[in-house]
């Protein structure tokens, strides 16, 4: 395993680790907005650089569109974070995530749904296919 993948892994297990946790004492029904709060509180007290509501352009030929898509969170800008508090998530949503993935050239999304009794079930990894290293 190489570093990047290792980092990686260790950045998302903390990720996981604050959502659980953050679930544990809150459970479902918060609107989104607040378990994103709170994410960005738990990752920032853990030392984590967090970028909050970060605004994605679009750019297509000579069109640029700079506020096309805006992610929740992105981790030591490396990991993009989608928040959801929906009562089941639907095929869009990880299309969400990889869609984010390819325009900001990251390598892993984390998709969790908070409106779940046992969070675990709420929480996709998402690998972009298409990433490439710069």
């Amino acid at each position: 395993m190489s570093e990047d993948e290792q980092e990686l892994n260790e950045l998302s297990g903390t990720i996981i680790g604050t959502a659980i946790n953050i679930h544990r004492t809150f459970g479902p029904g918060l609107l989104e907005s607040a378990y994103q709060q709170l994410m960005a509180y738990e990752l920032q007290t853990a030392g984590l650089s967090i970028g909050y509501e970060i605004d994605i352009p679009l750019i297509y030929k000579s069109l640029y569109i700079p506020k096309s898509y805006r992610l929740d969170l992105l981790v030591n800008d490396k990991i993009i974070v989608e928040l959801k508090s929906v009562k089941n998530l639907i095929e869009i949503h990880p299309k969400q995530v990889l869609t984010y993935l390819r325009l900001m050239n990251k390598r892993l999304g984390i998709l969790i749904n908070f409106n779940e009794v046992t969070l675990k079930n709420g929480i996709k990894r998402i690998i972009n296919p298409y990433y490439h290293k710069e």
